[in-house]
């Protein structure tokens, strides 16, 4: 569907080799829920076609492949992860699709890296609950939207006793994040809440979205 892929910002060690592809069931089990969520994600995050939008923690790339294919040739779609592997491996999935508009983008763990004012809208799906430099990570985030673009976090409930994640703050109480307490740092951090999404993809997800736009 387009004519050149567009790799920036990436911190690639160059002794890695090509990247070892997830398994096969992954991938397909992944597209497949990527396929199903994206059109009402775009809808909710009211982007339109052309527009830019960031795949924060996009692991091997499901959601950004079809993302970039939603918003067409003139779309943009900024894929960020902090591993090696899934960095590659979005580069090869990008091409192995014919999908020329991803740039791919090392992050970290205070900063997404995303450059400032570059986004229509930026959506993190189960990732959040790992961060753990969360209040200068959301900054970042806060400062990469344009005015009135929104940002949505998918995320999941914890399960109380259940194990965290290493350096996470304990106030998750395990595994996942309370919904109110994505509203609380999200807001602190300058975002206006807009909706919350109780169970996603809905009517039967296990998951939570939170909905969220800068002034």
């Amino acid at each position: 569907m387009t004519t050149s892929l567009v790799v920036a910002g990436v911190l690639f060690s160059a002794g890695i080799a090509a990247a070892q592809p997830p398994p096969a069931d992954q991938t397909a089990q992944e597209r497949a829920a990527a396929e199903a969520e994206v059109p009402r994600l775009a809808e909710l995050l009211s982007v339109q076609r052309g527009a830019t939008v960031a795949d924060v923690g996009a692991g091997f790339g499901a959601m950004s492949i079809v993302m970039a294919k939603w918003l067409g040739p003139q779309g943009r779609v900024l894929a960020t992860d902090v591993a090696a592997r899934q960095l590659a491996e979005i580069r090869d999935y990008a091409k192995r699709e014919g999908v020329n508009t991803i740039t791919v983008i090392e992050s970290a763990a205070a900063s997404s890296n995303l450059p400032a004012g570059c986004c229509d809208a930026i959506f993190i799906r189960d990732v959040y609950h790992h961060l753990t430099a969360t209040e200068p990570f959301n900054r970042t985030l806060r400062a990469a939207l344009k005015p009135g673009g929104r940002l949505a976090i998918i995320d999941f409930q914890p399960d109380p006793g259940s194990k965290l994640s290493a350096g996470v703050n304990p106030n998750r109480g395990g595994h996942g994040i309370p919904r109110q307490l994505v509203i609380d740092e999200l807001t602190a951090a300058g975002f206006v809440h807009e909706r919350t999404i109780e169970r996603w993809p809905e009517p039967q997800g296990q998951s939570f979205l939170v909905l969220f736009r800068t002034p």
